[in-house]
């Protein structure tokens, strides 16, 4: 009963609109003290305490503050041009440069947000003067901004290894290949729809054009060596990766002339709000998690799931099922915060690896950025563009179609997601 109350109650705040954390935190005081527990609310501040100092969450402020940097130094656009240049005459043309764009920028920024609204106003613009159709630009601008958090570095992995202790390195390793598998299914869904509708495709650029566009982004892409061989050579943890990157984002800024001390000023803002507003979740979500656990309602639900099935793939479903739907009204970070605890049991019984039950967490969220009513990727793009998100979510979805297969063969196929991290061992 107390499970179902707590259910009902967190998502009947989120659906009035009450802010995510409040909601959290609203559901968790008002159970606790309606059970005469009101003893446990100062654990409340400690929870809340605990749950952003760890030396592993200092990555998600500088890695949000290294994919401004980026946006606002010069950077994507030069990833933009030398993307332009390898596939802007493949079928699908600019829409084939912004899934290819999207994956040299998801090595150097863990956040889908950051890649819309940086990277997506230049690949919707080129999109637009091209002869695209506006609708179109802005699905697949929303769509290629989820291969952010999924090839590393990715906020919503260090969130995930923070609450398990499973290794961020291994978690960066095991994103590569669902990442390319996402990005592949996007470029096929382009493919098809853009033959269907006789959108345009550049010229072929001479080689020597492309080479000039590849040298303008050697510095650029250098960026991606340094975060993820730095990590995987031992030269530097994930958050030390985080503040290096946002170090050279600034010299590149600089040296492309780029970067000065107004928009430097309204960088450091933009990512210290979007710091603030990631890390107040996590840190509320804590509390939460401490009363799920405290209330026994992991192993409510571990039982009732269990009554229905012991068969691992069914269980595996009905877990993927739940991601989903709670992606549907809780943003990604969340979700992951409040499911890991409460299934992470289940997955170890059924011998499902915690690394290959991450990367099932990461691309459940990143489907849940692209459904409304909370698709966060969506209002971003919506905003951007001017695009109803109706409008947005229907262009969306042969996309979101991609994902989901690509989550169901990472969590069935365990081979997907553990072979990279089973090399690097």
């Amino acid at each position: 009963m107390v499970a179902l109350i707590v259910c009902v109650l967190l998502v009947g705040l989120m659906v009035i609109g009450v802010p995510v954390a409040s909601a959290m935190g609203m559901t968790s005081m008002s159970v606790f003290a309606a059970l005469g527990q009101g003893a446990f609310l100062p654990v409340m501040a400690q929870r809340i305490y605990v749950g952003t100092t760890s030396f592993t969450m200092l990555a998600i402020p500088f890695f949000l503050l290294a994919g401004n940097l980026m946006n606002n130094g010069g950077i994507t656009d030069r990833i933009f041009k030398f993307a332009q240049a390898v596939c802007g005459h493949w079928p699908g043309g600019l829409a084939q440069v912004n899934i290819f764009s999207s994956v040299i920028f998801s090595g150097m920024s863990g956040a889908a947000v950051a890649d819309a609204a940086g990277l997506g106003v230049i690949e919707m613009k080129a999109m637009d003067d091209a002869g695209f159709d506006h609708t179109f630009s802005a699905g697949i601008t929303a769509a290629s901004s989820t291969i952010g958090p999924v090839i590393p570095p990715s906020i919503p992995m260090v969130v995930y290894a923070s609450i398990t202790s499973v290794s961020v390195g291994k978690m960066f390793m095991a994103g590569f290949i669902p990442g390319l598998m996402m990005a592949v299914a996007m470029a096929i869904s382009v493919y098809f729809v853009s033959k269907k509708r006789h959108f345009p495709v550049q010229p072929k650029m001479p080689w020597n054009l492309r080479f000039r566009y590849f040298l303008d982004a050697v510095p650029s892409l250098f960026t991606v060596v340094i975060i993820i061989g730095g990590i995987w050579g031992g030269l530097f943890t994930p958050t030390e990766a985080a503040v290096v990157a946002c170090a050279y984002a600034c010299i590149l800024g600089i040296v492309y002339h780029e970067l000065n001390w107004k928009n430097f000023r309204e960088t450091l803002y933009t990512s210290m709000i979007q710091s603030v507003k990631t890390l107040y979740i996590i840190a509320v979500a804590n509390f939460l998690a401490y009363f799920l656990q405290h209330q026994k309602i992991p192993d409510v639900i571990i039982g009732g799931m269990t009554s229905i099935s012991n068969n691992p793939v069914v269980l595996m479903l009905i877990i993927i099922f739940v991601l989903l739907v709670l992606g549907l009204f809780i943003e990604g970070t969340a979700v992951i915060l409040i499911a890991t605890p409460i299934f992470m049991p289940i997955v170890t019984r059924i011998g499902v690896d915690p690394v290959q039950f991450g990367i099932v967490m990461v691309l459940a969220s990143m489907i849940g950025l692209l459904t409304p009513p909370v698709g966060m990727s969506l209002y971003a793009v919506s905003s951007i563009c001017g695009v109803d998100l109706i409008s947005l979510s229907k262009a969306v979805l042969p996309y979101v179609i991609g994902i989901t297969i690509v989550l169901l063969v990472c969590a069935f196929c365990p081979a997907f997601t553990l072979w990279l991290p089973s090399m690097f061992a």
